[in-house]
């Protein structure tokens, strides 16, 4: 199936290299999903993520800023980086989601080529949305990766692994050609809400509460309450909480940090205040969640 004239799709298509604790690391998924799945709450990993969007309305939450998307849309998303796609209502969109990891000592003799590589994933908005000569470019590229990874040939694995580098050196000549503009008017209630969210995985360390928020968001702690909610689906306490929470997990799998360092860092005011939240939402304690998770290599954490 070809969607638009520009990239093939066929639904439940998938194909891996490897698996996630692997040095080289590839999987491509194309399929489906409806807003009844969207994720609980934003969530991480250890690779590299691009997702794109394959029909025309979807969204995306990166460290809880809301960015709309578009069809063919590139969101790149860096290791660690709490993000989730919003998916509308009505029918399930398409999508491709395309994880990756190389080995470190890929980059021997190359490493400011893979250095501007790796680059793009760290831009402030990481998003790419181009005009239809470089889109179609670098879709021609990714519907090569599509074919070989539908196809017998023996050794597709190091085609697809040639082909992949080839569409990131050509996103990242193209990089000046982006013409992504995030649309945020902050005249809705959604945009305000996006807003303090976004402030929150900015600022989660800190003191915070209904009424600090409410007082520099310039927003009555009644309407605030109620708004939230509705627009995120939890409360505003929660919120924090939960983001806090995400952010000690990632200090306990990606450090060796004392328990109670991690707690203090990640804006608990007591161990046992940390330790009740992370119970709560993980339904283990820090150091279980720490020992399970060395010993199963997992490689996406959700709440």
């Amino acid at each position: 199936m070809l969607i638009q004239g520009i990239s093939l799709y066929d639904k439940n298509h998938l194909y891996r290299i490897n698996t996630p604790s692997d040095t080289l690391y590839y999987f491509f998924d194309y399929d489906e999903r409806s807003y009844k799945l969207n994720m609980q709450f934003q969530h991480f990993h250890s690779f590299y993520e691009i997702m794109i969007p394959l029909e025309e309305s979807a969204g995306h939450l990166i460290n809880g800023k809301y960015y709309e998307l578009k069809m063919h849309d590139l969101v790149l998303l860096k290791p660690s980086l709490l993000h989730k796609t919003v998916y509308p209502k009505g029918y399930p969109s398409k999508r491709l989601i395309i994880n990756f990891r190389f080995p470190s000592n890929m980059y021997y003799g190359m490493e400011s080529v893979f250095a501007n590589i790796t680059a793009l994933f760290n831009e402030k908005i990481p998003i790419f949305r181009f005009e239809e000569t470089p889109k179609q470019a670098l879709f021609k590229i990714l519907n090569e990766i599509f074919l070989l990874s539908d196809s017998s040939r023996k050794p597709k694995n190091l085609l697809i692994h040639n082909k992949f580098l080839e569409f990131l050196v050509l996103l990242s000549e193209e990089q000046e050609q982006n013409c992504y503009l995030p649309k945020n008017s902050g005249q809705t209630i959604e945009d305000k809400i996006y807003s303090i969210t976004a402030y929150i995985h900015s600022h989660y360390q800190e003191d915070l509460s209904l009424e600090f928020i409410s007082k520099k968001f310039f927003i009555s702690t009644y309407y605030l309450s109620r708004s939230f909610k509705a627009v995120t689906g939890f409360t505003l306490i929660n919120y924090i909480q939960m983001t806090r929470i995400r952010n000690a997990q990632l200090l306990l799998l990606s450090t060796s940090e004392k328990i109670t360092d991690i707690a203090e860092q990640c804006g608990f005011t007591s161990f046992p205040q940390f330790n009740r939240c992370f119970n709560k939402f993980c339904q283990l304690s820090p150091s279980a969640y720490r020992a399970a998770n060395t010993v199963n290599g997992l490689e996406t954490f959700e709440l």
